[in-house]
């Protein structure tokens, strides 16, 4: 049976084909309209991690990604279970593009900043933010952590939760 084409990709073609589910037609991923998920990628890390410094420290969490088109856009959802370990202590959660020493869109707070006020109750801990990388080049992203209050400490991933994120490229 032959297989139809649009913008001249086949099953042969390299790249992305997408095929319809009734007629059979192929979509080459750059075909497809502004808006499109190109591409996901999920990671999950369980391990807990604590910190008592007030520098970022990883949660070990991270996903890499590979942009198709250098006009992508990166949607990152991240979200883990974190706590601190006193009523007095407060932490910060971010993103980061890169490792936390790394790359950081010239921002040393990442992009994107959760703050806990003190408490040692346990609290979901959601970070989304659309990143422009406009490259075609492997991204990491990185969920990193801080205690509010040098020698308390702050906790990721706590009691065995699983912490998730998700890369989403979106046709730009």
């Amino acid at each position: 049976m032959p297989v139809s084409t649009i913008n001249g990709a086949s099953a042969g073609s390299s790249g992305t084909i997408i095929t319809t589910g009734t007629t059979g037609q192929v979509i080459a991923s750059g075909a497809l309209p502004i808006g499109s998920v190109l591409q996901v990628v999920s990671n999950t890390f369980s391990t807990q991690v604590s910190t008592t410094s007030a520098s970022f420290t990883s949660t070990g969490l991270t996903a890499t990604i590979t942009p198709k088109f250098t006009t992508s856009k990166i949607l990152i959802i991240s979200s883990t279970n974190g706590n601190n370990s006193s009523a007095s202590n407060a932490s910060n959660w971010t993103l980061f593009r890169g490792t936390v020493a790394g790359t950081n869109l010239g921002n040393a707070n990442g992009m994107v900043q959760h703050y806990t006020v003190g408490g040692s109750i346990r609290t979901e801990i959601t970070l989304h933010f659309l990143d422009s990388p406009a490259t075609t080049s492997a991204q990491i992203y990185t969920l990193a952590f801080n205690s509010d209050n040098v020698g308390n400490t702050a906790f990721a991933q706590n009691n065995a939760t699983v912490a998730s994120m998700t890369l989403m490229e979106i046709a730009g």
